[in-house]
């Protein structure tokens, strides 16, 4: 090897090293959502999303009452996730569908690389990176434009300001009643964020010395009395708190709605097979924790059991309840910490920053077809209908048309029962249903996917004809007997 030959090799080593694990992590997951910027937008939720962001903007105010919909016009809705949507709305009149995209893909990019970040301080870098991708895997089918991705680096943030206060034997930061103050204010799940402090707190407890746990319950007490009135600090107040919660009232329909529903082990999938891992490898490797942090795995575990959308709080959460105990029985050591200087960032980020320019002038980014059917509104509303009774999935798109809607994904708003008796009379389980429902809300004009049952229905009953059908959506209006 010439010389110059290893100087250069000697220089482009000595750039890399400056360049810790957790912003490669981090660059690579934005560069993989945004390469798949399209599966961000896969949920006609981020219609509304935006549009209620929009409105926020136009009117300077909050929406308290329903305004989108014909069937509960005026009812009580409060938007918990506002700030998200404000964020959303900002980042659609920037760029357009690609501003929404990159928003979501640098908020993931940013939990994944902060989650690599804090296990990179515990163990090896390889470890890390091997667990980060791990909690990516499990978490890539919940990855979507909405509100809940900008709040997973706050939460990862919470979680671990809580563990190490609780390890460190004292009350948390009450620099982290800003944290729970935003999450608070960019989506409704921030009440897990107050259960943690109640998990963490029997760990400190338990930690603690016995002449100083009544000391530390205490400390800790007032800290989650705290937290309580910074999630109330939302243009909502407390009643921000009460409306997170509707959402865990609906009983029999979180069964319907995909990522309410439980966790399905009919089929192997990475979710199972993340399981059956942990609990073998903690088998073979006796594995001990310390009761509080059994209870908290356990607690995750429940969460992602029970609904498809938490298996991301499982995935992003379990490694750092578990860092410290497992760290130190098989006495992992941290690598040597790099530090990112401020001018390699800057340059990283301005790389970043110009190929996600490109990318998006040369790979034009939208919603798919099957949430956005611009044709069948298109030939529907050459109709002038009155009032429309859409399938659910296509309720966002319509509120993004300013098209009332008969149901979207709001499912806290429409109630257990009205939602229901939808999804049965739709579905053909109750026939009647459907028929009293179209007549009872006065219904002039229906759109539906080719699948739903009652599409068959429409075709062979008087009164409903078919004038247009794609892929996507079939359109019936009703006509004169």
């Amino acid at each position: 090897m010439s010389a110059e030959t290893a100087t250069v090799a000697r220089d482009r080593h000595s750039i890399l090293g400056q360049v810790p694990a957790w912003f490669w992590v981090g660059s690579g997951v934005y560069a993989l959502l945004l390469l798949n910027g399209v599966r961000l937008l896969a949920d006609s939720d981020t219609y509304w999303q935006i549009s209620v962001g929009q409105w926020i903007f136009d009117h300077r105010a909050l929406p308290t009452v329903d305004i989108y919909s014909f069937t509960r016009t005026g009812e009580p809705w409060l938007s918990s996730s506002w700030l998200a949507q404000v964020l959303y709305a900002t980042a659609y009149d920037l760029a357009g569908w690609t501003g929404p995209v990159v928003l979501a893909a640098a908020s993931v990019a940013g939990a994944f690389a902060l989650l690599n970040h804090i296990l990179g301080r515990r163990m090896p870098a390889t470890h890390a990176c091997v667990v980060t991708l791990a909690a990516l895997v499990l978490s890539v089918q919940h990855l979507l434009a909405r509100p809940h991705v900008l709040v997973m680096p706050v939460m990862i943030a919470w979680a671990y300001g809580l563990m190490s206060a609780s390890e460190r034997r004292v009350m948390p930061s009450l620099w982290l009643l800003p944290v729970i103050a935003l999450w608070a204010n960019l989506h409704g799940g921030f009440v897990f964020g107050l259960v943690l402090v109640g998990g963490f707190a029997l760990d400190a407890l338990w930690n603690a010395e016995r002449s100083q746990r009544i000391a530390t319950a205490l400390r800790w007490a007032a800290f989650g009395i705290a937290a309580l009135i910074a999630c109330c600090a939302t243009p909502y107040g407390w009643n921000s708190i009460l409306a997170s919660r509707k959402i865990l009232d609906l009983g029999e329909l979180l069964h319907l709605i995909y990522e309410w529903m439980p966790a399905d082990f009919s089929h192997l999938s990475a979710f199972e097979l993340a399981v059956l891992t942990l609990i073998g490898g903690a088998l073979y490797g006796g594995v001990k924790l310390s009761p509080p942090r059994i209870a908290l795995v356990l607690g995750l575990l429940h969460m992602a059991l029970s609904h498809v959308r938490n298996t991301e709080i499982f995935a992003l959460l379990l490694p750092i309840v578990v860092l410290t105990p497992v760290t130190a029985q098989f006495s992992l050591q941290p690598g040597k910490l790099v530090k990112l200087k401020p001018v390699v960032a800057l340059v990283l980020v301005g790389l970043l920053g110009a190929w996600t320019s490109v990318l998006a002038a040369s790979q034009p980014i939208a919603p798919p077809q099957v949430q956005s059917p611009a044709a069948a509104v298109d030939a529907l509303m050459a109709r002038n209908p009155k009032r429309i009774f859409n399938d659910l999935p296509f309720g966002g798109y319509l509120i993004w048309r300013q098209i009332p809607v008969f149901i979207d994904g709001r499912a806290e708003l429409y109630g257990e029962k009205f939602e229901m008796d939808y999804f049965r009379a739709v579905q053909l389980k109750d026939v009647d249903g459907l028929l009293d429902m179209l007549k009872r809300h006065d219904i002039d004009a229906v759109i539906l996917t080719p699948a739903t049952p009652a599409v068959k229905l429409l075709d062979h009953i008087g009164g409903w004809q078919r004038i247009y059908a794609d892929e996507s959506a079939v359109v019936h209006v009703r006509v004169a007997n």
